[in-house]
């Protein structure tokens, strides 16, 4: 078991008198039940996964809740939808009872919250690991901030955490190790498990397609026909770190455009893909509005295009964004999530959007990068409405430097793992 990064939130969460109710959701296979048992020990654990257990819970009444279990974990609680309105019922009739609720389609479970819950849930999301939390040797070892997140927390900001000479920090090779493994098979917790080799990371991730398809997007619709999901979600996978055009999607599935729409709709609300929308407020200048997609998890995203080996520039792209999402969700950076893309092609990979300005960031998967990589990070100030409060190359490139117009090159690695 690795620590998660948001265990003591979690728990402080619960605990308090907002948190009565809370609910915890993300991607299949991220760890929330192993998290929810070994976080609240105490807690009874009920499952409504099995469908013949299932119905002696949904008898219960809320009264029936409130005696026998004033306190426990629901697991898989979409499946059982008229649970939800018992245990509102009994939070509403008892101020001493607690409940922790665990789901992995969103669209369900989220749906039942806000139509039953509204105002009484509490709602965290479980991604699957990082970096920091790869690196963690158990459940009671603590997960550090990296570089970059102790950097966005500081109102400061100071470059100084990110300088050093990463070839000669012992801490740095492990991370990159990790870093290496997390390009090429992900952070679904099992990938994490010393004791199995890369062939069965990849068996597993290829049986957690099957589970995905066969019990989440069965939840997340009534899909009678499953074929035109999974070409498009391998049209989308294959297009992860690019523009998206749900016309051009759709004529290559041959499905309507609103149908690719819905279906990128359901890989978000099952924690596979983000999509970050183009940053286009300044209206005086040229920007493109379309959206790009980003899978995720490398691993599922190699998985589901049926490739393995280096990543390409997309996948180390997306490899990179997904992990300073993952990391910014989970230390609760109050951030929007960007892309940049000028009429004329200058773009910018990712761009972060916080209360005081912008931290942009380009990605190359480049082993030695130069000066004219990080040309589309100058002169950002034409174009954004907010002061630029950072700008970083982030690449496989061993080196740590300050690039002119005060540009940080980091290698990617270093730039996501603990200063220490």
């Amino acid at each position: 078991m690795k620590n998660r990064s948001i265990a003591d939130r979690l728990r402080t969460r619960f605990s308090s008198c907002y948190g009565r109710l809370t609910v915890l959701t993300g991607a299949r296979q991220t760890g929330k039940t192993t998290l929810a048992r070994l976080a609240f020990p105490e807690m009874p654990y009920l499952s409504f996964e099995d469908p013949v257990v299932r119905p002696a819970f949904t008898r219960l009444s809320a009264a029936e809740w409130i005696e026998r279990y004033p306190q426990a974990i629901l697991d898989e609680v979409q499946k059982a939808p008229s649970v939800v309105e018992s245990i509102r019922a009994a939070h509403d009739q008892a101020a001493h009872v607690r409940y922790l609720l665990l789901g992995s389609s969103q669209i369900l479970l989220l749906s039942q919250v806000k139509e039953s819950l509204a105002g009484r849930a509490a709602i965290e999301e479980l991604w699957p690991l990082t970096l920091p939390e790869v690196a963690t040797s158990g459940w009671g070892d603590p997960v550090p901030e990296s570089r970059l997140i102790a950097w966005l927390r500081d109102g400061k900001r100071s470059n100084k955490i990110f300088l050093g000479i990463p070839s000669a920090s012992q801490s740095h090779a492990r991370y990159a190790a990790l870093f290496e493994r997390y390009l090429n098979f992900g952070g679904m917790p099992v990938m994490s498990d010393a004791s199995i080799g890369d062939a069965e990371r990849s068996a597993w991730l290829s049986d957690y397609q099957r589970t995905y398809l066969e019990r989440d997007v069965a939840d997340l619709s009534s899909l009678r026909d499953l074929e035109p999901f999974v070409l498009a979600q391998r049209a989308i996978a294959r297009q992860s770190a690019r523009l998206v055009n749900f016309s051009d999607l759709a004529r290559l599935v041959s499905i309507a455009p609103n149908t690719a729409r819905r279906f990128l709709r359901y890989l978000e609300l099952s924690y596979q893909a983000i999509e970050l929308p183009a940053y286009f407020r300044n209206q005086q200048k040229r920007l493109s509005r379309m959206p790009k997609i980003h899978m995720l998890d490398p691993g599922v995203l190699q998985s589901v295009t049926r490739r393995s080996g280096e990543p390409t520039g997309e996948e180390f792209k997306s490899a990179v964004v997904a992990e300073i999402y993952k990391q910014g969700r989970n230390a609760a950076i109050p951030a929007h999530f960007y892309h940049l893309r000028t009429r004329d092609g200058r773009e910018v990979d990712l761009l972060l959007e916080l209360e005081t300005g912008f931290v942009a960031f380009e990605i190359k998967a480049a082993r030695r990068v130069a000066n004219t990589d990080a040309r589309p990070l100058r002169n950002l100030a034409d174009i954004l409405d907010k002061p630029l409060l950072g700008a970083f190359l982030l690449s496989n490139d061993p080196d740590a430097r300050i690039l002119p117009d005060g540009i940080i090159a980091l290698p990617a690695a270093w730039a996501l793992s603990p200063a220490s």
